[in-house]
């Protein structure tokens, strides 16, 4: 493994576990502390008689799950970072809706939640880059993920 590999993993795993911190923090936050949530993105009172908040906090945890089996997995099996890279990619335009589309938003929100989305597709396309920079990756399962070559081999 060249030194260049050595640091393509380090980041790698750097990312992933700032990932994890991320989305710990939010799903804790939105399950556990929601009025602070309203209170940080809107400013009002946790009135939220459809439960949106507590379902983002299971994405939250869904993603946070990913995130810690590819934290654990990715060097092993490559493969994890493109379900990661989905993860990140299935956010890039959530935060944006809901910014434009509250009542009530926060100067926090203002400035945080627009953000996220261009940040999700960076991380998203450079996990994918990342993944096909790494030995190995152009393999799943023992077949080629190339175009060109026979599908056989996956299941």
């Amino acid at each position: 493994m060249t030194p260049s590999d050595r640091a393509l993993g380090r980041r790698i795993t750097a990312l992933l576990a700032a990932l994890v911190l991320v989305d710990l923090t939010l799903a804790i936050w939105a399950f556990f502390f929601p009025q602070a949530w309203f209170d940080a993105f809107h400013g009002t009172a946790y009135v939220d008689p459809a439960a949106l908040l507590p379902r983002a906090a299971a994405s939250w945890t869904g993603f946070l799950l990913m995130q810690s089996i590819a934290l654990v997995r990715w060097r092993m099996e490559t493969w994890w970072l493109l379900i990661v890279a989905g993860v990140r990619l299935s956010e890039v335009f959530s935060d944006l809706v809901y910014v434009l589309m509250a009542d009530d938003v926060t100067w926090f929100a203002m400035t945080a939640l627009p953000a996220t989305g261009p940040l999700n597709a960076l991380f998203g396309w450079w996990l994918i880059r990342a993944w096909k920079r790494r030995p190995g990756s152009s393999r799943l399962h023992g077949s080629s993920l190339r175009a060109d070559a026979p599908a056989s081999g996956l299941s």
